[in-house]
Order: C-alpha cells, then structure tokens, then sequence
C-alpha cells in the first residue's frame, strides 16, 4: 500500500507514469540514491534523493 501511495504522489508531482512512478516509489522506500534506467529522464533527482541514471547515456 505504501509504494502504491507514494507513486501516486510521485506520478503527480514529477509527470510520471504510473508504472514509472511505482519504480521510482519503491527505489525511495528502498532508501536508494540511484536508479539505473535507459526509459526516464537521465539525470534526474527525484524528492532531492534518488537520480535516475541512464547507463547508456
């Protein structure tokens, strides 16, 4: 329940998709600070904690 919440508010907040989001939520809760990803947006800092990093980039 919580994931689903908190990417709910991120899928709003940032302009997510939902399925995006629920990664994105569930790499927060996990207390990550990156998440490797070639589908979102490289560089990008999420809730000042967790940059999406795209490998490829």
């Amino acid at each position: 329940m919580q994931t689903y919440e908190v990417g709910r508010a991120v899928a709003e907040r940032y302009g997510l998709s939902v399925y995006d989001s629920m990664i994105v939520a569930a790499a927060l809760i996990a207390g990550c600070n990156t998440l490797w990803t070639e589908d979102m947006q490289d560089g990008h800092v999420v809730e000042g904690r967790l940059r999406i990093v795209n490998p490829f980039a």
